[in-house]
């Protein structure tokens, strides 16, 4: 088990020695093997670092920054020849050698699901360490327009294009700085897809811990395609990132992702005759044939990170993450640009989270801030604080943002199958749950937004015809698929929650009126489990079954109607509505409820009087046997290894007394700061 020390000031590389250390991290990545560690002193490390051997279980290949967030591996070069050719134009030329092979400033953001109406480069220009705005012309340099889709507004006037000079073979790229001299500033360019993040699958057990890591030209990562990110295990197990700085990733910030399978990746880009759920059907099943396991894959962990200010994801993921956790992290500010679009953007947006542990994390001013698509089965996200994920600024709701935008939510579940269990969160944002699935289970929570697209948005978007989504299920804390089915929607569970009626701002009201009739949405404002009305208990639905006798009876819809819904111990706040067959629930509409979340110096706090007001004897102990098991599945709410869950420590981590109230903290007090 050797040590290597690593230092960019040195004028000449050494050995690793710590007297004489190498000069960059790659030099370490080369050699390190199972057991040794490369620890990095303070500096800029502008490379791209490929670890080349894999560490054991037993013992880590670890890269640690000797001062937490000191060192910084950044995929950007400086550019400081720039000059002004015309009035707050300024021109740089930049040798195409810097790129080696990849030149993100002719490679295209594109891939399945991407919004092909946006024209998009992996290379961005950063300005102070912030990314300024790509423009389509020369025009878009000269007159900069202040682009109203984007959260921060202000910043879009500070705008760059790029062409190519082929004769030179040199990137040419124009940029207005408004009234910053770039000649006094720190301006660079990305040039490298990856910043740490091995080159070959299999590369396991390292630990990067207590990095900054930024700008690097990532492309657009779909589930059916190779998720590659700028930090990231590259199809592996064992990893842990843990205390690191991730931002500035043009696409994703960290992949827990797909490996790249060699006849279907971006298949339904390239190839238009098969529809694109069905090549993501056929990726899982070709991920099965090539060895996908729990032995050879995932059991990440992802933990104490500030991941901000990436385009499209924060955290992403297709079959690459199970059986991992992600707690302790903030994120946030994620594709607020707006310059990507399309349908695999959120704070963290993961398929297959099997068993992945979701914990403690604070997600805020994110398009979205959760988004698990497909195969949430035995997924837990428990003790998370949402807010400000649902278009927060008011000149966001506009239309003509909605097609891009939508209208956001914290956490989006995906015609998945379950059993995904949400409990003692906080969920602050004006639409807090997107729900066309089935399976889910939430346990004393806050809820101050609303459920929508509650029974919707689980048919493939067909003009005319039926195009329902099957989805895979899989072995209970396995990754072994059992079979595939398409959402029959129910199949839910609210035990001890809080819902709060918030005021709304007119205009959020009035947009939502507008996705009443939406296949994907329906714009519901209301809080509450009120879009469950109509949807049966279990006496009822077992009754649809009585007296039924297999081939030979009537012809029946009992296999195709919505499945039932469980209730009990819920509170009602401000209006928030109660569905039809809500039992053992309180509901008050007499009092003001204060939801007041304040910042300071890095610390949240949220300020509310609910405890004066929340009963203490409408509320059981919740445990897996009262949640029962998911339908499709027929797997328990478990955990991982498959013992019960006691609902008896609520978001601080303080036990649970005897008497019960609705909502995440076992006392009136309700204290929480993050």
């Amino acid at each position: 088990m050797a040590k290597y020390f690593v230092d960019c000031k040195v004028n000449i590389s050494g050995d690793g020695s710590v007297s004489s250390p190498f000069k960059t991290i790659s030099e370490a990545a080369d050699i390190a093997v199972a057991g040794d560690e490369i620890i990095v002193e303070k500096g800029i490390y502008r490379e791209y670092v490929d670890p080349k051997n894999a560490g054991r279980e037993d013992a880590r290949i670890v890269y640690r920054s000797k001062e937490p967030l000191a060192a910084t591996i950044t995929g950007a070069e400086l550019v400081d020849d720039w000059t002004e050719v015309e009035p707050h134009v300024w021109l740089a030329r930049v040798d195409n050698a810097i790129f080696n092979s990849y030149n993100p400033f002719t490679t295209k953001v594109s891939g399945d699901w991407f919004d092909a109406n946006f024209t998009a480069h992996t290379g961005d220009v950063f300005l102070n360490g912030k990314s300024m705005y790509e423009v389509t012309d020369l025009e878009g340099v000269r007159s900069p327009k202040i682009n109203l889709s984007s959260w921060d507004k202000d910043f879009t006037v500070y705008t760059w294009y790029a062409e190519q000079d082929e004769e030179k073979n040199e990137t040419l790229i124009y940029a207005n700085f408004q009234d910053i001299d770039p000649k006094t500033a720190t301006v660079e360019i990305s040039v490298r897809e990856n910043c740490f993040y091995p080159s070959k699958e299999g590369v396991g057990y390292i630990t990067l811990d207590g990095f900054s890591v930024c700008k690097a030209a990532t492309q657009w990562a779909p589930p059916t395609a190779y998720q590659e990110g700028m930090v990231g295990p590259h199809w592996s197990k064992g990893w842990i990132i843990e205390n690191c700085d991730i931002s500035e990733s043009k696409c994703s910030g960290i992949s827990l992702g797909k490996y790249k399978q060699e006849y279907n990746d971006n298949k339904w880009l390239h190839w238009k005759y098969k529809d694109g759920t069905q090549t993501e059907r056929d990726c899982i099943c070709q991920a099965q044939i090539d060895g996908w396991s729990k032995e050879t894959i995932g059991s990440h962990i992802i933990r104490n990170n500030n991941i901000h200010d990436c385009g499209q994801t924060g955290i992403v993921g297709h079959l690459g993450g199970v059986f991992s956790i992600i707690e302790n992290n903030h994120i946030h500010h994620i594709n607020n640009k707006q310059n990507l679009a399309g349908a695999e953007i959120g704070g963290i947006k993961m398929h297959a989270a099997i068993d992945v542990i979701i914990r403690n994390n604070h997600f805020h001013h994110c398009t979205r801030g959760l988004w698990l698509d497909w195969q949430a089965q035995g997924t837990r996200v428990s003790a998370n604080l949402f807010h400000d994920n649902a278009l927060p600024y008011d000149y966001l709701l506009r239309k003509e943002n909605l097609a891009n935008l939508g209208l956001g939510e914290d956490i989006f579940i995906e015609v998945s199958h379950g059993p995904t269990l949400l409990d003692n969160n906080i969920l602050l944002s004006d639409r807090a749950l997107k729900l066309p699935t089935q399976g889910v289970a939430m346990v004393h929570n806050l809820i101050a937004g609303s459920l929508t697209a509650v029974g919707r948005g689980v048919d493939n978007g067909a003009k005319t015809l039926k195009s329902p989504r099957y989805t895979p299920y899989h072995v209970p804390h396995r990754t072994e698929v059992v079979g595939f089915m398409t959402i029959l929607h129910g199949d839910m569970r609210f035990y001890n929650n809080i819902f709060v009626q918030r005021k709304l701002r007119e205009i959020m009201l009035k947009l939502g009126e507008g996705f009443k009739d939406d296949e994907w949405d329906d714009g519901n404002m209301i809080a509450g489990t009120i879009p469950y009305s109509g949807y049966m208990t279990q006496e009822m639905w077992e009754k649809e079954f009585e007296g039924y006798c297999g081939m030979g009876c009537e012809p029946s819809d009992r296999y195709y109607i919505h499945l039932p819904v469980w209730t009990g111990g819920n509170a009602y706040f401000g209006g928030a509505k109660p569905c039809d067959i809500e039992k053992d629930y309180y509901e008050d509409t007499e009092h003001e409820i204060v939801l007041d979340l304040k910042e300071n110096n890095g610390v949240w706090k949220l300020e509310t009087n609910l405890g004066k007001y929340l009963p203490d004897s409408i509320c059981k102990l919740i445990d897996t046997d009262t949640l029962g098991m998911a339908f499709e599945p027929e797997q328990r709410f478990e955990n991982p290894d498959g013992s019960d869950i006691i609902f008896d420590c609520d978001i601080n981590g303080i036990k649970r007394g005897s008497s019960l109230i609705p909502g995440p903290w076992a006392d009136t007090d309700c204290e929480f700061i993050y």
